[in-house]
């Protein structure tokens, strides 16, 4: 099933609206040194953000599913953009009575997340710029 996102400037500048799926909303902007308003995270800070989001997430329904309480449970991604290859690293802070068999599983849990392994794939992107048609009023 494909994800869409479509980008749209709001008022010409640098804050975005994005929906994505046709479901919600998100709003970028870039800080006000570099001309934005700082109403939402950059395009770059979703990186980590989505990482984050997805390990967590992959804990939680892991959990849900089987009815464990697990307790207070934070994932936290680091995103280094500058090098190349990029890195990420990503700690989970897991309780401190958390039995280590169950520490175990959850890193498992979080190498399944659907954004870290789409990552760590690769991508391939294909690229076009599509003129809008004009709409044509022809006088009587």
């Amino acid at each position: 099933m494909a994800m869409t996102a479509t980008a749209r400037s709001v008022n010409g500048g640098l804050r975005h609206e994005v929906d994505v799926n046709g479901r919600h909303t998100i709003i970028t902007d870039e800080p006000a040194r570099l001309g934005g308003t700082d109403a939402g995270p950059t395009p770059h800070e979703l990186v980590p953000a989505m990482l984050a989001a997805c390990a967590s997430t992959m804990i939680a329904m892991y959990a849900n599913a089987r009815g464990l309480e697990l307790g207070e449970v934070r994932v936290d991604a680091v995103y280094e953009p500058d090098p190349i290859p990029r890195q990420v690293e990503l700690v989970v802070h897991v309780p401190a009575d958390l039995p280590p068999e169950q520490a175990v599983r959850l890193q498992r849990i979080v190498d399944t997340c659907p954004v870290k392994r789409a990552l760590e794939a690769g991508f391939e992107i294909d690229e076009k710029i599509v003129f809008a048609e004009m709409a044509c009023t022809h006088g009587s």
